[in-house]
C-alpha cells in the first residue's frame, strides 16, 4: 500500500510563544492522517465504535528532526509498514516543503471496546490491507 499523505496547516494553537509546534501536536497530526485514511478506506472511528471496536497507539517511537513554525503547510504522510490479526505498524512523516521534520513508528492495537482484548479487524479493513 503506497503513502497517504494528509495537508496540515499550524495554527497559532499548535505553536508554543515562540511560534514554534509544540512536540506533542507532530503526534495530533499524525493521528488525523491515520484517520483520514481510514475515512479513504470508508471507515470511520464512530463507525468502528458502534461496532464495538476501539483502535489504540500500542507503541510509539518518534524522532524530531526540525521544528515547524507558525503557519507552515505540512505534509503528513500514513504508510503501512507491517500488520497481523490486530496490529498495523505504521511509519509516518511530518514534512515541511519536502523536508522532514519528525518521523515515527506507530503500532496500532484493535481491541475489543468493551473488555480491551485484542480483536480482529474488521472484514472492509482486512479487505483493503489484503488488496
Amino acid at each position: 500500500m503506497s503513502a497517504f499523505q494528509h495537508p496540515v496547516t499550524v495554527y497559532i494553537e499548535d505553536t508554543d510563544a515562540g511560534g514554534i509546534v509544540y512536540y506533542v501536536n507532530y503526534l495530533k497530526f499524525m493521528e488525523r492522517a491515520r484517520s483520514e485514511w481510514l475515512k479513504q478506506l470508508g471507515i470511520t472511528q464512530s463507525a468502528l465504535l458502534d461496532e464495538g471496536i476501539q483502535l489504540v497507539v500500542h507503541r510509539l517511537e518518534c524522532r524530531y528532526a526540525k521544528p515547524a513554525r507558525l503557519d507552515d503547510e505540512l505534509s503528513v504522510s500514513a504508510q503501512i509498514e507491517d500488520h497481523s490479526a490486530c496490529r498495523l505498524t505504521f511509519l509516518q512523516d511530518v514534512r515541511h516543503q519536502g523536508e522532514p521534520l519528525c518521523h515515527a513508528t506507530v503500532d496500532i492495537a484493535c481491541l475489543d471496546a468493551a473488555s480491551f482484548k485484542p480483536r480482529r479487524w474488521p472484514s472492509a479493513l482486512r479487505e483493503a490491507l489484503s488488496a
